[in-house]
């Protein structure tokens, strides 16, 4: 009857409501508008509407509610429509809506509100835009999400929690974007998630720790990204069963790189650069492994491969480039003695300078070398050399010279290299880089000198690579911040200097590094942050501080860095936060980690100043028994107060009441009096006795009660969140 009557009520009134150039299917409640001039959403369309298509117009923008006036939608097609905005609200009053295409438009952001009112839809495609940032929140308000589609957009970075909301989503799809850089919690808030397709990217290690946090993912798509190596233990997915690393760079899989992952079933290795594998500890599950399209050499070194296949009974799908004798034999038809080692030919003089290739007309690339024209990649990783080899193609664009022993890096070392994008020198016992050392690499974006022994820099060192945005300068031996090396790098965006032993950070120290958006500083020796040491990063977004010796929050240095969204200050010697310590970043800080601190006195009014935009705040395992008031909190999704020693009795009697009006869960436990000890605040019964007991308790209007608990449509499904803390949960 709800057909009929709908269907009745669309062709009484076809003919006055459907606006001109569509076409309404009156019967089936479709109105389809396509490829049209049209320039804004039509007012006309009628209200009882269930299918919207305006595919091909041209709208630029959708304004604030843009679809009030069809308020039955369940799909909607705004495909090819040279959107560049959607503004806050766009969406609100379509909380019917299943299905929203917005593909192939020039959105560059999405707003927190963008997607407003859209409790409903399950799928959303946004495949062929040019979204640079999702700002947090993005998502919050899609609880009914399964499918999230960013294809082919211009993504680099997705920080930790962007996530957060999409309790049910099941397919995540990243395809075809830039990330080289993933937070290690951006996964954290996808519970459902079963699949995640990250191929073609520019991902150059395994984001093992972002992905650990997807224990029910079963496909992980990887394919198409310059990775060059699997580490040991680099995969911890405790579902995983098909995992998809073709066409990638692969050289070389530690032996117990899928220990982590004993559901895998699959594994595709095709398209890569490996010469072998090592026998796979720990995947006692493994069904198939496709090494089609490697170089295989079927030596004596691929016998305990070999023999580990017929062990476990796993098929492999591949066949031998070398040696000669065996080329284009199957794995599947070789027989252990067929498998031989012939006398190789000594490797060159490691202090001898390589040499180019004799042949006349072959692609040149340094002897002892491997050179990849397909992926426009050199190695020379592990050879033990003491110089740095040259006469790599000139289209290189990544270039691994790891784990040699360079010592120095001189002038002019990278000639010709004018394309390289991405230079590897971990663990290479340098000592030194030399004025004019990566003069002429104009293109480089990525260098990683990881493992080594520097302890200076000059700026000159960095003199003709003014397009440098990432810097990893962690586990040296610094003793302080390199001061001014950073003015010949104006588009420097992330700076690590983890585990050193850098003692204070003082004012020049960071000179020049106007463009920084992510410091990290965890695991040295910090003491003391003058005033003014961070003043010339005023697009600071993230500073990581974790693991050294400060006494105190730095308040004083955290003035001018209007865009700090997260601050960690775990493991950091503060057994006491003053009166408004976080007041210089209250305006941006999301994200704040106070947890691991032996903290024994937080101040009433410590948190002044921090309010809704506070996403997420640690504050386990400290030592102090009572917390301010953070009524004011009200856009919190992750509290964590595991393992701190709350005093329940009448003073905590507000905190109780907050917390039991929350929508999350945050592990907060009475460590005194006696008879309230191990029980949760929550639950703790010790408060009865307090005064106003009953009159809390009782429903009526209580002050403290939180906008975060009194909105129903924030409340998500029940269950302990894969982050450090824990996500908000139907109560």
């Amino acid at each position: 009857w709800g057909l009929l009557l709908l269907a009745a009520a669309l062709g009484a009134t076809a003919a006055a409501c459907c606006p001109a150039p569509c076409v309404c299917d009156n019967l089936r409640a479709h109105v389809l508008c396509l490829n049209g001039s049209l320039t804004a959403i039509p007012d006309t369309i009628p209200e009882l509407t269930r299918k919207l298509d305006l595919r091909g117009n041209s709208f630029t923008v959708i304004p604030a509610g843009a679809f009030l006036a069809t308020p039955y939608l369940t799909h909607l097609d705004l495909r090819h429509c040279k959107v560049e905005r959607l503004e806050e609200g766009a969406f609100r009053g379509l909380g019917r809506l299943v299905y929203l295409n917005l593909a192939s438009n020039g959105i560059a952001l999405l707003y927190q509100e963008s997607l407003d009112g859209l409790f409903s839809l399950q799928q959303l495609i946004l495949e062929g835009n040019r979204i640079e940032e999702i700002q947090p929140g993005a998502f919050g308000h899609l609880a009914s999400l399964t499918v999230l589609d960013l294809r082919a957009n211009a993504l680099v970075y997705l920080p930790d929690m962007i996530f957060q909301g999409l309790q049910v989503l099941r397919w995540l799809r990243l395809s075809h974007n830039a990330l080289h850089v993933l937070g290690t919690e951006a996964f954290a808030a996808l519970p459902a998630l079963r699949r995640l397709s990250l191929d073609h990217n520019e991902l150059q290690a395994l984001p093992g720790e972002a992905l650990a946090r997807l224990d029910g993912a079963t496909r992980l798509d990887l394919g198409h990204n310059p990775i060059t190596y699997v580490a040991e233990e680099a995969l911890a997915m405790a579902s995983l069963r098909h995992l998809f690393l073709d066409h990638a760079s692969l050289q070389d899989v530690a032996p117990d790189a899928f220990a982590r992952s004993p559901q895998l079933r699959i594994l595709d290795l095709r398209e890569n650069q490996l010469q072998g594998l090592p026998p796979l500890a720990g995947a006692g599950g493994l069904v198939r492994v496709s090494l089609d399209g490697n170089p295989l050499l079927c030596s004596c070194l691929l016998r305990p491969f070999h023999k580990w296949l017929a062990r476990a009974r796993v098929q492999a799908e591949g066949a031998c480039a070398a040696p000669p004798a065996l080329r284009g034999r199957s794995l599947d038809s070789l027989k252990s003695p067929e498998m031989r080692c012939s006398r190789l030919r000594p490797p060159p003089s490691p202090t001898a300078p390589p040499e180019q290739p004799s042949s006349a007309g072959s692609r040149q690339c340094p002897r002892g070398c491997v050179c990849s024209p397909d992926f426009h990649h050199g190695s020379c990783e592990n050879r033990d050399l003491r110089d740095i080899p040259r006469h790599f193609p000139e289209d290189t664009r990544l270039l691994d010279l790891r784990e040699n022993r360079f010592r120095t890096v001189p002038r002019d070392a990278f000639p010709g290299l004018k394309e390289l994008v991405s230079l590897h020198l971990q663990r290479c016992s340098i000592r030194e880089l030399q004025p004019g050392a990566l003069r002429g690499l104009e293109s480089l974006v990525y260098l990683y000198l990881t493992d080594n022994h520097l302890s200076t820099l000059e700026a000159a060192a960095f003199e003709g690579a003014p397009q440098l945005a990432y810097l990893d300068l962690d586990h040296n031996a610094f003793t302080r911040v390199p001061a001014g090396t950073f003015r010949l790098l104006p588009n420097l965006i992330s700076l690590h200097l983890q585990h050193n032993a850098i003692g204070e950070l003082v004012e020049g120290d960071l000179a020049g590094a106007r463009g920084l958006r992510w410091l990290y500083l965890a695991g040295n020796a910090i003491r003391h942050i003058a005033p003014a040491a961070l003043a010339p990063t005023k697009m600071l977004e993230k500073l990581q501080l974790e693991g050294n010796h400060l006494s105190e929050v730095p308040t004083a240095a955290l003035r001018g860095l209007p865009a700090l969204s997260e601050l960690k200050l775990s493991r950091n010697p503060i057994k006491h936060m003053g009166d408004g310590v976080f007041l210089p970043v209250a305006s941006s800080l999301q994200q704040l980690y106070l947890d691991n601190m032996g903290l024994e006195r937080i101040s009433p009014h410590a948190f002044t100043g921090l309010g809704p935009k506070i996403r997420s705040l640690y504050l386990e395992s400290n030592k102090m028994n009572n917390i301010p008031d953070m009524n004011n909190f009200t856009g919190l999704e992750i509290l964590n107060l595991q393992d701190v020693p709350f005093h329940c009795d009448c003073q905590l009697l507000p905190l109780h009441r907050w917390i039991n009006k929350l929508n999350l869960c945050v592990g907060a436990t009475c460590g005194s009096p006696a008879e309230a000890q191990g029980l949760k605040v929550k639950l703790s019964t010790t408060f009865q006795t307090c005064p106003g007991w009953g009159q809390g308790e009782a429903g009526e209007t209580n002050p403290n009660k939180t906008k975060a608990a009194s909105k129903p449509s924030k409340k998500k499904r029940l269950g302990k969140s894969p982050a450090r803390g824990f996500s908000k949960s139907r109560a």
